[in-house]
This record gives C-alpha cells, structure tokens and sequence, in this order.
C-alpha cells in the first residue's frame, strides 16, 4: 500500500461486502487491528462502517459488534434492511448501502487527500473516478484469491491501488470462530492422531 504520513485518510468499509470477503478467505477481522493499522499509515479523519439490519428481530447477531464499532472510533451508518422472498419462496433480507458510502466518498474528498474503500463491487467504478477528479486518491481493499474472485476488474483498474484483503490477514485478521461442535471434532481428531502415533512408537 502507498501511503504518505502527511495523508489524511478516511475509510470506507461496506461491512457485508468485507464480511463476505473475509469469510471466503477463512479469516475474521479484527476491527480494533484494522484501525490500528490505517492509524500507522496517515491521519485517519474518519472510519465509516456500513450495514442495514433487520429491526423485527430481538436479537441480530451483528449486534454487538455494531454497539462495539459505535464506541470504538468508527463512525456507524446503518439502515432498515428491507425483507423479500426469493425463487424458492424463502424469507431474506436486503439492504443495500451504495448510496450512503457514495455520498460520504463525495462529501470526504474534500477534505481527505487518500480515501480507502473497502468493497469489490463494480457499481463503485464511476465514483471512484468521480472522487478522484476531485484529487483524492483511492486504495480499494477486497480479494481477487477468492474463487469467484469478490473484486471487480473494473474496479481494480480505476483504483489508484488494489490491496488483496489475503495480504492483510496476518495485519488485520484473526481465525475464524468455528462453531463448537466442529472444534470439539477437530481436537478429537488431533487426540486420535497423536494416540496412533503414540501406538506406532511402542
């Protein structure tokens, strides 16, 4: 990544996008690493971290880390996430959140000289170009490594910088929090693997 200590940087992360990128890498993100990371890079202005969540439920397990973000830095966009029923007749939810980033985007390039999104999604192609006529530069953060690939091509190519989220597992990750049932499997195996070595030594 190019950075410049005089930056003044802001952040952009589209949470599901990240958390969908993440996920297809194998690793979680560990948001208080993250913001230690980009505070080494510049001067971070502002982070913004973008989700919708359902209102019907009493618990959203996003929750917590949403009331994390809110007291840790980050500044919380958030909005209703809309239900529909999908080909199969199955309830989901959508929330799409493009038009919340691209307004701050516009709003920050103002006063930010490196803006930082964190998203693959092509639909970002035209802002990115948009905000960099107004002379911030951009450094898109998603993967290409996933299969399929969550970055788009275009998207890259616009970018002043393209950073693999698999380069910054080791700076900003932590291991995936496997349910327990798969833990307690795998330890078991470990346990028999060690007990057949154990038994092939005697």
């Amino acid at each position: 990544m190019t950075f410049y200590p005089t930056d003044r940087l802001a952040l952009f992360i589209d949470g599901a996008n990240l958390y969908s990128a993440a996920k297809a890498m194998g690793f979680d993100i560990d948001y208080r690493k993250l913001l230690e990371e980009f505070r080494k890079r510049g001067v971070l202005i502002r982070a913004y971290y973008y989700t919708a969540l359902v209102e019907q439920e009493e618990y959203s397990p996003i929750r917590p880390l949403v009331d994390w973000l809110d007291y840790n830095g980050y500044r919380l966009v958030t909005k209703a996430a809309r239900e529909y029923t999908d080909s199969q007749g199955r309830k989901r939810w959508r929330g799409d959140m493009d038009v919340e980033i691209a307004v701050d985007m516009m709003e920050m390039a103002a006063s930010a000289d490196h803006l930082v999104l964190f998203s693959g999604d092509g639909d970002f192609r035209c802002l990115v170009e948009a905000v960099q006529r107004k002379g911030a530069r951009v450094t898109v953060v998603s993967t290409v490594k996933s299969q399929p690939p969550m970055a788009s091509d275009d998207l890259r190519r616009q970018a002043d910088n393209f950073v693999d989220l698999a380069d910054l597992a080791d700076i900003i990750g932590r291991p995936s929090r496997l349910p327990r049932f798969i833990q307690e499997s795998r330890a078991a195996e470990r346990d028999h693997a060690e007990d057949s070595e154990a038994d092939a030594e005697v």
